[in-house]
């Protein structure tokens, strides 16, 4: 059962995305998707999945100070002509039940929605796959060329190898 404060919360978010597509340009016809799930326990993290045409659409990191606007410059702006935009949120808590993206098993444009990751490094991950084999833990993860310690850092709590 939701809380006041959180309902106001979706109330203002979704305000919010329509006056944010209002002023950007994007027609009032075009779909918005957000799913919510429930709240995560205080303290810990949220990450918000943008997507949608965005440039870089992916898991970014949610506090309470954060606007659909900032949420969307954070994923590069919208990344088509405003008759075109569909922004799509989904709110999801960080803690161990939220699924993650089997880095063995995702296809590149799962792949693509991890932070920091687009299709060079997507591809790069396929291909150390298929020459060296599935990963056995996510730390070989900075095997791979271009995937350096800070963006490991930034999808750690995303990834697994299990299932």
């Amino acid at each position: 059962m939701l809380k006041r404060t959180p309902l106001i919360s979706i109330v203002a978010i979704i305000l919010t995305i329509f006056n944010l597509l209002y002023f950007a340009g994007c027609s009032s016809g075009q779909t918005i998707l957000i799913t919510l799930t429930d709240s995560s326990p205080q303290g810990m993290a949220e990450y918000i999945y943008v997507g949608g045409n965005v440039n870089n659409p992916g898991f970014y990191p949610l506090k309470s100070t954060d606007s659909v606007e900032s949420l969307v410059k954070a994923a590069g702006g919208i990344d088509s002509e405003p008759e075109d935009c569909q922004i799509e949120l989904i709110i999801n808590n960080s803690d161990d039940t939220a699924q993650k993206i089997n880095i063995n098993r995702a296809e590149a444009w799962l792949l693509e929605a991890l932070p920091g990751i687009g299709k060079t490094r997507a591809n790069a991950i396929i291909q150390y796959r298929i020459d060296n084999g599935s990963f056995k833990n996510i730390t070989e993860l900075l095997k791979v060329g271009g995937i350096g310690q800070d963006t490991f850092d930034n999808i750690r709590d995303l990834i697994t190898v299990d299932g």
